[in-house]
């Protein structure tokens, strides 16, 4: 079965399945790797390519979307704001935009909330540029039709209730870290709720061992083997979400695993309950990213931290009921 497309809120459809362009290291952006990889995602037939300016890979994506011959109009592209970019909203579209060799976006994401200045350091909640004043600026790019739809990425229930107090336009999509060690479900209900579609990135954990070879997933894949031949767990993964509604970007080079990707498995209840559950078993409930700063109160012993100059009060992310585990 091949994946869904999702309506977002301003009735434009998006592919549940793209490939992800976060390459994981700095200063290669560019690759030829990338080109490879977008180019062999578009020609086994992903419609969706989810990339960002921070990547350094836009023109690469720019590169492959004109080496692959598919028609402009059949692709959607998503890229993201810099956080140092939240003072000049149009001029960083611009910039994506000619990175890219494309006259408009299908999504423009703010990639977090918190904005940052030209030297890194992270400007505070209540300071100027708010990521409401920026969300501001963003709502204007619809007008010059530079981009389709409009989101954001890394933002949490707490900060979203404040976006949408002001908001003219309601977010397309809110980009997040979901997979069934942090399934993000009450910021699913939340958005669901309000029309707010969530994308899932590393919707695979990023494989790691503690997920891939859980009871759970490998009971699923094991019933399934003995049902109707085998699967993967990238694709019970990817089906997951997808059962909610989530649309999924993980990244992969891999030629025949992107061809695995693309076939929707339909989880019964039974199974999707399941992998709902894996969390809530004492320290499952886990962040599987590198970019948390650890911070140890030496008073109380407590474990607690932030992201990119935010803490987690700030950023609206609950840690206290199993929370990120390092």
């Amino acid at each position: 079965m091949p994946f869904p497309s999702f309506r977002l809120n301003n009735d434009r459809d998006i592919p549940g399945l793209g490939i992800g362009c976060w390459m994981g290291y700095v200063g290669k952006g560019e690759d030829p790797e990338v080109i490879k990889m977008v180019v062999n995602a578009l020609k086994v037939g992903y419609r969706h390519i989810d990339t960002a300016f921070n990547y350094g890979n836009e023109r690469a994506v720019g590169t492959a979307i004109r080496e692959a011959g598919i028609p402009r109009e059949a692709i959607f592209v998503t890229t993201k704001l810099t956080s140092e970019d939240h003072g000049r909203v149009s001029e960083a579209l611009q910039k994506s935009l000619d990175n890219l060799g494309l006259s408009y976006v299908d999504l423009f994401l703010m990639h977090w909330p918190q904005a940052l200045t030209d030297n890194g350091n992270a400007i505070k909640p209540n300071e100027k540029p708010t990521f409401v004043d920026t969300w501001r600026d963003m709502e204007k790019l619809l007008s010059t039709g530079k981009a389709r739809s409009i989101g954001v990425s890394n933002f949490s229930l707490k900060n979203l209730e404040i976006l949408l107090r002001d908001a003219t336009v309601a977010p397309a999509v809110n980009q997040v870290e979901l997979h069934p060690l942090l399934p993000q479900l009450p910021l699913l209900s939340f958005c669901t709720a309000r029309g707010i579609r969530l994308t899932a990135y590393t919707p695979l954990g990023k494989y790691k061992p503690v997920l891939i070879e859980h009871p759970s997933l490998q009971g699923i894949i094991e019933s399934r083997r003995n049902d109707g031949g085998p699967i993967t767990p990238a694709q019970v993964l990817l089906s997951w979400c997808a059962s909610k509604g989530i649309v999924v970007v993980p990244k992969c080079r891999n030629l025949e695993r992107m061809k695995e990707n693309m076939k929707y498995v339909s989880l019964t209840p039974a199974e999707i309950s399941a992998l709902d559950e894996i969390h809530k078993a004492p320290v499952m409930h886990r962040s599987v990213c590198g970019f948390h700063t650890k911070v140890r109160d030496d008073a109380t012993g407590e474990l607690t931290g932030g992201c990119f100059g935010w803490t987690y009060e700030e950023l609206g992310w609950d840690m206290k009921e199993g929370g990120v585990i390092w």
